[in-house]
């Protein structure tokens, strides 16, 4: 047989394998620094026992970049891994690395390696019982593939939440597919915060994971939080302090933390957990843009407490912390330029500046993210029509991109401020010429958004 009827057999049968490299994982090439940083940040910082994973994930983090070496180094972290902890489950953990391990021996043009490892898996798929030969179906696998899917965006969340479900129906009391369930929906809950009728439906997955994993610390956090979202703020405290006073996962506790203090108005504290967490994790996207909140918070807390006319040391006070904030939004999208929020929190710190080309700029750069986010595209979409409207009196364009907005997420909460803006800019517009059939036409048509006939 030629080599080329050899490799495309090869890769035939790499494509029934169940892994990193056949799961679809969705991931923008300029996302890859920062996945890769948060991949690392967790092996280093996140005390689980659920970590042979994330090892699998560096290992295709690092194919991704083209060193397929270095993947090979990464997986075999992962096997010691699976030795050490699951060695009772060996062969059925192992699955998914050894596909990794086939996938990257093809990419470095190894054929006999990449066989090697498919005589793995087919052997393992046999022994087990599969109907498939370089394939099994079980909750083990769902939960690995929804770990994947979790830690590449907002955009891959449904299907990984897909993924928990799916192996909690055949095991609705394990600790590690609960976990999972329960971040996937806390993540849901914040990538769908906007759309109207959405209710955050985590609360409940996040009780059960501390049920069965009660001194999961990152846990916690996330339930904390989300009791504060709910209007349980004082029964969220109690898990943060909780959390707090435990050594685990302290980076990540902290970051959690921080963000329940900034959203209870307890700046100081917030900042002093953040800048704690920064030291251990001085790239932190994350770390970066909730500083850069804490600031700008301060900022307006400063503006708003002083009397008019301000002293100069107060107006020194508020830029010196509009500045701040700058620079942290600035390294945030300098590490993540995908990152959709920090983009508009920096585009609003840049109309504080009065700084309105790099206003534009941040904004029409937002315009561009795609991240499966409809309601976040919307906001952008809003929030630069105001921008136009409010600080560059330019009507018409708002218009546009008021009315972009409204047709991007419907049934977003979001609606009736749009619809305000959009009445506000076309009455503007018609008081310049009252016979002006577009404006009449575009007032016609909000009524009728309003009252929901469109």
């Amino acid at each position: 047989m030629s080599k080329n009827a050899d490799d495309h057999q090869v890769e035939d049968r790499l494509k029934e394998l169940r892994c990193h490299f056949t799961w679809g994982l969705l991931i923008e090439e300029s996302a890859i620094p920062d996945l890769e940083n948060r991949v690392l940040e967790e092996i280093e910082f996140l005390d689980t026992k659920y970590n042979v994973g994330i090892h699998n994930m560096l290992a295709y983090v690092k194919h991704l970049k083209g060193q397929n070496e270095k993947a090979l180094e990464s997986l075999k972290e992962a096997e010691e891994l699976i030795q050490r902890d699951h060695a009772n489950q060996s062969e059925m953990r192992s699955l998914v690395t050894w596909a990794n391990y086939a996938w990257v021996c093809y990419h470095l043009g190894r054929l006999a390696g990449a066989q090697t490892y498919l005589d793995k898996v087919e052997s393992t798929c046999e022994k087990l019982a599969s109907p498939f030969r370089y394939r099994m179906e079980c909750p083990e696998m769902d939960c690995e593939e929804g770990w994947a899917l979790l830690k590449c965006g907002g955009q891959n969340y449904e299907r990984a939440k897909a993924c928990f479900e799916k192996a909690l129906e055949a095991d609705p009391e394990n600790a590690e597919f609960s976990t999972g369930y329960a971040i996937a929906t806390y993540r849901l809950d914040g990538f769908n915060a906007a759309i109207k009728g959405t209710e955050g439906c985590s609360l409940h997955p996040l009780r059960q994971a501390i049920r069965l994993s009660p001194e999961d610390a990152y846990i916690k956090v996330l339930l904390a939080l989300k009791l504060q979202e709910v209007g349980q703020e004082a029964e969220g405290e109690k898990y943060i302090e909780e959390a707090l006073t435990n050594k685990s996962s302290q980076t990540y506790v902290f970051r959690y933390a921080a963000k329940f203090y900034r959203k209870k108005g307890s700046l100081d504290k917030a900042l002093q957990l953040l800048k704690t967490a920064l030291q251990a994790t001085p790239d932190s996207v994350y770390l970066h843009h909730q500083i850069g909140c804490c600031y700008r918070e301060q900022m307006i807390e400063m503006k708003e407490a002083t009397k008019l006319p301000r002293s100069r040391e107060d107006e020194e006070n508020a830029d010196r912390m509009m500045r701040l904030a700058i620079f942290h939004f600035e390294h945030a999208i300098q590490k993540k330029p995908t990152f959709t929020i920090a983009y508009m929190d920096l585009a609003n710190m840049y109309t504080e500046q009065g700084e309105q080309q790099k206003v534009e700029d941040t904004y029409r750069k937002a315009l561009t993210l795609h991240d499966g986010n409809k309601s976040l595209l919307q906001e952008v979409h809003y929030r630069y029509g105001y921008f136009l409207q409010c600080h560059k009196q330019s009507d018409n364009e708002a218009i546009t991109y008021y009315l972009k907005a409204l047709y991007i997420e419907p049934q977003s909460n979001a609606r009736q401020k749009i619809l305000r803006a959009l009445e506000k800019s076309v009455k503007k517009k018609k008081k310049k010429n009252k016979s002006d059939v577009e404006s009449l036409n575009l007032l016609a048509l909000v009524h009728r958004l309003k009252e929901g006939r469109e």
